[in-house]
C-alpha cells in the first residue's frame, strides 16, 4: 500500500482549535456537513501544513485565529502499519517530520492537479478559452504545446509576409533598407552643392553672433538696472516705513515711560520697593497690631460698659426715692435743730445778758446770777444743739457706707477705662510710629486704610512692571526695526554699487538717467542686429530650400534605423525557427509517450461519465482537441454544452492524475463540491470517474449535499463518509 492520510488536526486555524477530522480511508473519502462545518477550511489547512500558509493578499481568509498563530498537523500512514506526523506552525520554521512525503510535488503542481474546486468548473464557459484551459488540464503544463507552435507559427508568417501592414517583415525592411540607401546617395550629392553657399552663410554667421552677444549682454544689463531700479523702489519703501515705524515706537515708549514714573509716583517710595516677602511681612505685622487693636478696643469697650454701669449705679443710688425721703427729714430734722441751737440760745442770751446787766447795773447778784446763768443755759442748749447736730444717725451712717462702696467702684471702673484708654491711645501711638516707619503715614493710624494703601501700592508695582516690560519690548522692537534700518541702508548701497553709481551720485534718478542711456544703445544695436539678421536670414532660408526636406545626416540616421530594424528582425526570424523546432520535438516526444496514454484515460472516463454518448477524447496534429460522440461525430470543446466541458475537463484531469503516477503518490486529491452543478445523470458519471480514480490515489470529495453522498455511496461501496457538525 502507498501512503494516505489518516487523520487532520487544526490545533489553531481559523474559528477551530484542537478540531481533529477523520479517520480517511486509502480510497474514496466524503467529508459531509452543513455550511460553515469547516470543509473548506480543512482544505485550506491540509494545504497550508503541505505547502505554507497563505499570506494576508487583499480580502482573501486567511484563516489566522485573532489571537494565536496558525499550527496543526497531518496524520498519514506509511503505508507499513506506522504513522507519519507533518506538522507545521510559523511559516519560517518550515515543515516538521518526514518530508520525504512532499517531495515530489510542489505548491504549483498540487494546485494545478490535486486541488478540484466547483469554482473552477463554473468559470468555464464555450468561448476560446476554454480549449486552452483544456490543453493544458491534458499537458500538464502551463501552455499547451500545440498552442505555443500555432502563435510561432504564425508569427514567422508575419516575419516572412509581404502585406503593408506587416512593417517588421523582412522582405518589406529590405525593401525600405534599399529605398533608404537611395536616399543617401541622393543627399550627399545635395549636400555638396549646399556646402559652397553655406560658406558664405557661415562668414556672416561670426558678425551676427557678435551683435547678438552684445545686444544680450546689453538687454542683460539693462535687466539688470531695471532690477536695481525695481529694488532701490522697493528698499526706500522699506526705509519709510522703518522710518515711520521708528518714530511711532520710539513716542509710544515715551508714554509708557511716562506712565511708568507716574506710577512709581503713585505710591510711597518705600512701597514701591517692597518685594514680595516684605509685602507679606507687613501685612503680617498689620494683621498682628489689627488683632491688638481689636483686643485693646474690645478692652475699652469693657472697661467703658463697667464704668458705665458702675457711674449708673452710683447716680441710681444717689437719686433713690427713700434716700430722698431721709434726706429731706435728715434737712428738717437740722433745720429744726439749727432753729433751736440758735433760736433758744439766743433767747437765752436775750433774756439772760439784760437781766445780767440790769443785776449789774443794780448791784444785784441774784438778777446778775440768774442772768449769767440763762446765758450758760443758752450756751449749754447751743452745743448740746451742735452735738445733735452733727452726729449722724445709724440710717445715714449704712446709707452713707452703701454710697461710698458704689463710689469706690465706680472710681475703680473709671481707673480701668482710663488706663485701658490710655493702652488704646499708646497702641494707636505705636501703630502710627510703625505705619510712618513703613511708609504708611497716609494711613493715619488707620490699619484698613493701610491694607487699602498696600493694595494700592502692590497694584502700582504691578503696573509699573507691566510698563517695564513694555517698555524692554519696545526696547528690543527699537532694536530690531534699527537693525532693519541698518541693513536696508547696506542693501541700498549694494544695490547701488551693483548699478555702477557713485556714493556721491547714488539716486534714483541718477539710476533712471543711466537706464535711459543704456536703452539708446540697445536700440542702435538693434537696428545694426536687425539689418545683419535679415541678410541671415535670406540667405539661410536659401540654404533651407536647396537642402529639400531631409537633410544628410537625417536620411542616414533613418538608413541606420532601418538596418538596425533588419538586423534585429534577423535573429528574432531565427529564434523563432529554433523555437518551432524544439517545440515540434517536445510535442512529437510528448504525443509519442504520454498523451497516448492520457487521451485513452480520458476517454474511457469521459464514456464513463456519459454513458457512452462521448466515447473519445483525442489531440489533432494541429495541437487542436476533439471529442467524439458513439456515432463518430467530432467537435471540438467550444461547441459542446457547459455541462459536457466541465465533464471534458475533469476527465483529463483525472486522467492526467492516473497518468502521472510518479507525483504525488502520498498525496490525497481535494474535491470541493465539484459534482454540485452536474445533472443527476452527469453527477452519477462524475462520480464513476472520481471512484475509477479512487482506485488508485487517495480522493476526499467535500460536499454539503447530501445527493452528493447518495451518488458516491452508490458508485463505491467502499466510500467512507465523514460527517461534520457546526
Amino acid at each position: 500500500m502507498r501512503p494516505y492520510l489518516k487523520h487532520v488536526k487544526m490545533q489553531s486555524f481559523g474559528a477551530f482549535s484542537g478540531k481533529v477530522v477523520g479517520p480517511f480511508g486509502p480510497n474514496l473519502n466524503v467529508v459531509f456537513g452543513p455550511n460553515e462545518a469547516g470543509k473548506t477550511t480543512t482544505a485550506s489547512f491540509v494545504r497550508g501544513v503541505l505547502f505554507g500558509w497563505e499570506e494576508a493578499r487583499g480580502a482573501r481568509n486567511t484563516y489566522k485565529p485573532e489571537a494565536a498563530d496558525r499550527a496543526g498537523s497531518l496524520f498519514f500512514d506509511d503505508g507499513e502499519g506506522g504513522e507519519v506526523e507533518l506538522s507545521r506552525a510559523r511559516n519560517a520554521e518550515g515543515l516538521k517530520g518526514d518530508a520525504s512525503l512532499v517531495r515530489d510535488i510542489d505548491r504549483e503542481t498540487f494546485s494545478t492537479m490535486f486541488s478540484l474546486t466547483s469554482d473552477e468548473l463554473r468559470r468555464l464557459r464555450n468561448t476560446t478559452d476554454v480549449t486552452a484551459r483544456l490543453l493544458t488540464a491534458g499537458s500538464g503544463t502551463g501552455t499547451s504545446p500545440a498552442h505555443a507552435l500555432s502563435v510561432v507559427q504564425g508569427r514567422l508568417a508575419a516575419c516572412t509576409s509581404r502585406a503593408a501592414s506587416a512593417e517588421e517583415s523582412l522582405a518589406n525592411l529590405s525593401v525600405q533598407l534599399s529605398e533608404a540607401k537611395e536616399e543617401v546617395a541622393r543627399a550627399s550629392e545635395i549636400a555638396e552643392g549646399l556646402r559652397r553657399k553655406d560658406k558664405e552663410f557661415h562668414e556672416l554667421e561670426p558678425e551676427r553672433d557678435s551683435l547678438s552677444e552684445r545686444l544680450a549682454r546689453l538687454n542683460a544689463r539693462i535687466e539688470e538696472l531695471a532690477a536695481c531700479r525695481a529694488r532701490i523702489e522697493k528698499l526706500e519703501t522699506e526705509r519709510d516705513e522703518l522710518a515711520e515705524e521708528h518714530a511711532r515706537l520710539t513716542e509710544e515708549q515715551a508714554q509708557v515711560a511716562i506712565s511708568a514714573r507716574r506710577g512709581r509716583h503713585a505710591a510711597p517710595r518705600e512701597l514701591m520697593g517692597l518685594t514680595a516677602a516684605e509685602d507679606r511681612e507687613l501685612r503680617d505685622r498689620i494683621d498682628a497690631f489689627a488683632d491688638r487693636e481689636s483686643k485693646c478696643a474690645h478692652s475699652v469697650e469693657l472697661a467703658k460698659s463697667n464704668y458705665s454701669a458702675s457711674k449708673a449705679a452710683y447716680e441710681v443710688r444717689m437719686e433713690a426715692p427713700d434716700a430722698r425721703e431721709a434726706e429731706l427729714r435728715a434737712r428738717h430734722q437740722r433745720t429744726a435743730q439749727v432753729v433751736l441751737s440758735i433760736a433758744l440760745p439766743l433767747m437765752f442770751v436775750g433774756f439772760g445778758v439784760p437781766v445780767a446787766m440790769h443785776g449789774r447795773e443794780i448791784s444785784s447778784l441774784s438778777f446778775t446770777a440768774l442772768g449769767l446763768g440763762l446765758i450758760a443755759i443758752a450756751l449749754f442748749l447751743a452745743a448740746g444743739a451742735l452735738v445733735m447736730l452733727f452726729r449722724p444717725s445709724k440710717e445715714q451712717e449704712a446709707r452713707k457706707a452703701e454710697l461710698q462702696g458704689a463710689q469706690w467702684v465706680m472710681l475703680q471702673d473709671k481707673k480701668k477705662y482710663e488706663s485701658c484708654l490710655a493702652e488704646q491711645e499708646a497702641l494707636s501711638g505705636e501703630i502710627s510710629d510703625f505705619l510712618n516707619a513703613h511708609g504708611l503715614a497716609e494711613a493715619s493710624a488707620n490699619l484698613r486704610r493701610a491694607r487699602t494703601i498696600l493694595d494700592e501700592a502692590k497694584d502700582a508695582r504691578g503696573d509699573v512692571a507691566l510698563l517695564r516690560q513694555r517698555s524692554q519690548a519696545f526696547t528690543a522692537r527699537l532694536t530690531s526695526v534699527e537693525e532693519k534700518m541698518t541693513r536696508n541702508a547696506e542693501a541700498l548701497a549694494r544695490v547701488y554699487a551693483q548699478a555702477h553709481l557713485p556714493s556721491d551720485n547714488a539716486t534714483p534718478a541718477a539710476l533712471d538717467a543711466k537706464i535711459a542711456r543704456k536703452t539708446a544703445q540697445r536700440a542702435n544695436l538693434m537696428e545694426a542686429f536687425e539689418n545683419t539678421n535679415r541678410t541671415y536670414g535670406e540667405l539661410k532660408q536659401e540654404l533651407a530650400t536647396a537642402r529639400g526636406e531631409h537633410t544628410l545626416d537625417e536620411v542616414r540616421m533613418t538608413y541606420q534605423q532601418i538596418r538596425t530594424r533588419y538586423n534585429e528582425a534577423l535573429q528574432n526570424f531565427a529564434r523563432l525557427l529554433l523555437a518551432r523546432r524544439m517545440l515540434e520535438t517536445a510535442i512529437s516526444a510528448w504525443e509519442s509517450k504520454s498523451q497516448p496514454e492520457v487521451y485513452a484515460q480520458a476517454s474511457k472516463l469521459m464514456s464513463l461519465m456519459t454513458e457512452g454518448r462521448w466515447v473519445r477524447v483525442y489531440m489533432t496534429g494541429d495541437g487542436h482537441l476533439r471529442v467524439v460522440d458513439s456515432v463518430h461525430n467530432e467537435r471540438e470543446p467550444i461547441h459542446l454544452s457547459l455541462g459536457t466541458c466541465q465533464q471534458l475537463y475533469l476527465s483529463l484531469r483525472i486522467a492526467l492524475l492516473l497518468a502521472a503516477d510518479n507525483v504525488g503518490r502520498a498525496i490525497p486529491i481535494l474535491a470541493d463540491d465539484i459534482l454540485v452543478n452536474f445533472d443527476s445523470a452527469r453527477r452519477r458519471g462524475a462520480a464513476r470517474a472520481l471512484a475509477e480514480l479512487a482506485q488508485s490515489r487517495q480522493v476526499i470529495m467535500f460536499t454539503c449535499h447530501e445527493e452528493v453522498v447518495s451518488v458516491l455511496r452508490e458508485v463505491s461501496d467502499a466510500a467512507n463518509v465523514i460527517e461534520l457538525a457546526v
